[in-house]
């Protein structure tokens, strides 16, 4: 029997579904937290520490979580996540893909670089300029939102509606990121969170917030709707940018009738779009990473 090792602190749901999704496949799983691994280069035994596999390293490795913490805490997380992948573990996402997405500033790069339609953005170091670009656009007309450059399910976001609002502007470990709110089209507040596997569309919903926060997490209703063609392409094109075997690409349909992207998440959830979707995401996600690890040994077996 194949193990797999899920990263992650608190299994819960999704680690449930997982872990049965591997065993119907004939894998068991194991949960493992990343502050329990680490780099021992030393005679006689495998240079990483992973708890539950001390005899041999997994065969492949899910992540559905990455501790936060200091810089150097993250750091050996992800070293961790890359010296795995180094040493031919399947990793999904990989440490690459978590890094481009758990860095705001750098998705919002990649984005744009991809000519992917993502709102204007600022990210800097400097107070006097992050108040002078939030008093321009607010005198423009537009308001804005202060993120976190690392966070999830919008715990620290703010909203920017007026000049009185810059007294509570405030930065993230130093760094301002700041970008402007995209109104949605029709009433209320909305967006859309668009699966993404391989490249793929398998399901998408559009969620309803009970404020302008859109996250399942606090209090959104979830709706099944089939996104249009370019919904799909623009989703497909921002998981391509941010090299993502699978995402969860947060769309915003503006009041002009355009799409931009405002999130692409690359270790989302998926119990809000089972709940309106027909479909099986723990499964879809399984057997695509198998049909990798497949791939990757008959490669391997060629070489």
């Amino acid at each position: 029997m194949g193990r797999i090792a899920i990263f992650t602190d608190d299994p819960g749901w999704h680690g449930q579904q997982l872990r049965q999704a591997f065993a119907a496949r004939g894998y068991s799983a194991e949960y493992v937290s990343l502050t329990e691994c680490r780099i021992q280069l030393q005679e006689g035994l495998l240079p990483l520490y992973i708890p539950g596999f001390t005899g041999s390293l997994p065969d492949a490795v899910f992540v559905r979580g990455v501790p936060g913490g200091s810089l150097e805490e993250v750091v050996l997380y992800l070293d961790i996540l890359h010296a795995l992948k180094i040493m031919g573990i399947p990793v999904y996402n990989d440490g690459h893909a978590i890094e481009r997405s758990v860095d705001k500033g750098m998705t919002s790069f990649l984005l744009q670089q991809h000519a992917v339609p993502t709102p204007q953005t600022w990210v800097l170091r400097d107070r006097q300029q992050a108040l002078a670009i939030a008093e321009e656009q607010l005198r423009a007309g537009h308001q804005l939102i202060s993120k976190p450059v690392f966070g999830s399910q919008g715990e620290g976001i703010r909203r920017i509606e007026k000049m009185t609002d810059l007294f509570w502007l405030t930065h993230s470990r130093g760094v301002y990121y700041l970008q402007r709110f995209v109104k949605c089209a029709g009433e209320g507040y909305s967006d859309w969170r668009v699966f993404v596997v391989r490249g793929k569309v398998i399901a998408s919903m559009r969620r309803r917030g009970i404020h302008w926060l859109n996250n399942v997490a606090r209090g959104a209703s979830c709706e099944a709707m089939q996104a249009d063609y370019e919904m799909t392409d623009i989703a497909i094109k921002a998981s391509k940018a941010l090299q993502m075997s699978y995402a969860g690409v947060d769309i915003i349909r503006t009041q002009d009738g355009n799409y931009k992207v405002i999130e692409v998440n690359s270790i989302p959830a998926w119990k809000g779009l089972e709940s309106v979707c027909d479909i099986q995401v723990a499964k879809i996600l399984v057997e695509d990473l198998l049909s990798y690890c497949a791939t990757s040994e008959k490669m391997d077996a060629v070489c």
